[in-house]
């Protein structure tokens, strides 16, 4: 641990936080579509389609975050014991964690973004196919959202609900929404937000 110069967390964050939003808009070009094209051989319904997906992605960013929190407790349990400095303990922390990023169980939040959609009254699959198909988008959306956490400040998805006031500032609307209406009538994908402020823009379907 001493071999590591302190503050490397936040001399890299900058770089890091390019490449995870780099990599958040990667997972909307490729593996959200490779899911959408899965999910088709099972659903004909396309707002349903989407919908799963936007759930996914909101479910990995909840779970991403209780597994850091968690994660987060246990390193500042186990480094405050020996800890005196020079760094505070919090960036001692930190920097722990962004050098341990593989200790982070993401099968287990998978696991939970799973057992969650299963739950969600808004999204419905055939009883013979489980959502670990998709299982691929949630890993990576997962992984995307705990190095997230490690960022000074951290980024998150914007809330969105259905029927809210469509936000040019927040999202694009698809291809085949009606663009004059006003209000959001699902989501396709979050927008990503830095403290409040949207520094990628999500999607949504409008609709009268």
């Amino acid at each position: 641990l001493r071999s590591c110069s302190p503050g490397q967390a936040r001399r890299t964050n900058t770089s890091r936080r390019a490449r995870l939003v780099a990599r958040f808009g990667d997972i909307y070009a490729q593996e959200r579509l490779d899911a959408e094209t899965l999910l088709r051989t099972y659903i004909s319904d396309t707002e349903m389609v989407q919908r799963i997906i936007f759930i996914a992605a909101v479910e990995s960013f909840h779970a991403a975050k209780m597994a850091y929190r968690q994660f987060k407790v246990r390193v500042r349990e186990t480094l405050s014991l020996g800890h005196s400095g020079p760094e505070s303990l919090e960036d001692t922390v930190l920097d722990y964690i962004v050098r341990h990023e593989d200790l982070y169980d993401v099968q287990a939040s998978v696991n939970e973004v799973i057992r969650s959609m299963n739950i969600n009254p808004k999204i419905s699959f055939p009883p013979e196919i489980d959502f670990i198909v998709i299982s691929t988008l949630i890993r990576e959306l997962c992984r995307v959202a705990f190095s997230m956490q490690t960022l000074i400040p951290p980024l998150d998805i914007a809330f969105g609900i259905d029927g809210e006031l469509f936000s040019e500032t927040k999202y694009h609307r698809s291809f085949d929404s009606d663009f004059t209406a006003a209000l959001v009538a699902y989501h396709v994908w979050p927008a990503l937000m830095e403290n409040d402020v949207v520094i990628v823009k999500g999607e949504a379907v409008t609709k009268r």
